[in-house]
């Protein structure tokens, strides 16, 4: 598909490199190592910039062209996952309870491959930006990288994106104008009554009841039954706990995980004004006293037609065929804050149809991706850069 970009001996270093990353997979905000494999392998492209520890461990590449142009990024992540992986591959994970099974370590070696194009090949105008984005699976990384003031200079005119996708056939593409990632946040609620002699329970003040009411009426708070229409809510009790471990007291505190889901950041405010204002009448009204706080929020992704128009161009360079998927995705992802930056967009590459799902203990990214991957990349810089 792409020989003039990848050579056998390139793909197979690429292959390598990628399953020895899968094998040391990093959480969000720890991805020390991971960030210095990049730059090692970044170093021998000879880049005319190459930036560390932006937003934490996020690196940064950048190819410059002869005459001025366009500053085209293209971005990918760093981080693995706290699932513990089952898979038999000889490069499963050797850390116990952490694995890449969201196909990052995948997405790191074609943007890898992309480096290894531009250290032969320097735009003729313009600047290619290479992101290796850290923390995006908790929400937190884009915007700590947006708001480095080491990023400013690099400030994108396009930035371009992709995810590897399960269920869809090994190769082929999806992207499309509009939103393509549902907005997402988790919610930790803490409630607080009074402890008491398990056998004096009305001497104290249980959160119990409150809890399980909680449980029961905070998802039918959703609304619609997929993100394609226009009005979607999805609530999503994930986790709770009462009282300690413990036969001879009468429960004072619990706590409540929820996870909320819309389609866009504006029905996500209301979303979040009608779960506060559940919570606070059923607090009130039991005497109790709660607080809450946000975590892994992620704005919704939305795709700019300019970009989508460069990714569609780039699929028929590269002879990568489209397919089909209903849009937008209920998962979250935070490349869509770089879209205040400039035009955006994320495409999804098909992982083929028997591939393990994302974050599924089994999940390994099908390194028959990288080479379509990098294909697709190059084709849109040619087009932007050259």
């Amino acid at each position: 598909m792409c020989a003039d970009i990848l050579d056998p001996q390139a793909l197979e270093a690429l292959t390598a490199w990628r399953r020895a990353r899968h094998a040391a997979p990093e959480l969000s905000g720890h991805e020390v190592e991971t960030a210095r494999q990049v730059c090692a392998a970044l170093q021998e492209t000879r880049p005319d910039t190459l930036l560390s520890g932006l937003g934490g461990n996020g690196v940064a590449a950048v190819y410059e062209g002869a005459v001025p142009g366009p500053s085209v990024m293209i971005r990918c992540e760093l981080d693995g996952l706290p699932i513990a992986e089952i898979g038999t591959h000889p490069h499963r994970s050797t850390v116990p309870g952490q694995g890449h099974l969201c196909g990052h370590d995948g997405h790191m070696a074609i943007v890898l491959g992309v480096a290894r194009w531009l250290g032969m090949h320097r735009p003729a105008r313009g600047r290619a930006i290479l992101l290796f984005q850290p923390a995006e699976e908790d929400g937190s990384g884009a915007a700590a990288v947006l708001a480095d003031p080491k990023f400013a200079p690099l400030r994108p005119d396009l930035a371009l994106a992709l995810h590897n996708y399960p269920g869809l056939p090994l190769g082929a593409a999806v992207v499309r104008d509009g939103v393509a990632h549902c907005a997402s946040r988790g919610m930790k609620i803490v409630l607080e009554g009074r402890t008491a002699h398990a056998a004096q329970p009305d001497l104290g003040l249980s959160p119990g009841p409150v809890l399980a009411r909680l449980i029961e009426r905070l998802p039918g708070l959703s609304q619609g039954h997929s993100p394609e229409e226009a009005v979607f809510a999805l609530v999503t009790v994930t986790h709770a706990s009462l009282g300690a471990p413990s036969f001879g007291i009468a429960p004072g505190r619990a706590e409540l995980w929820v996870t909320l889901r819309t389609r866009t950041d504006a029905g996500m405010q209301q979303l979040t004004e009608a779960v506060e204002e559940l919570i606070a009448a059923e607090v009130t009204a039991a005497g109790l006293r709660s607080q809450h706080e946000w975590h892994d929020v992620f704005r919704h992704c939305e795709n700019a037609p300019e970009a989508v128009a460069v990714f569609t161009r780039a699929m028929q360079a590269a002879g990568i065929p489209a397919t089909d998927l209903d849009l937008p995705m209920r998962a979250s992802e935070d490349f869509g804050r770089f879209s205040d930056l400039c035009p955006a967009a994320m495409l999804l590459l098909g992982a083929g149809e028997g591939c393990a799902p994302l974050h599924a203990p089994d999940y390994d990214f099908p390194d028959a991706l990288i080479e379509p991957g990098v294909a697709l990349f190059t084709a849109a810089l040619r087009a932007q850069l050259f």
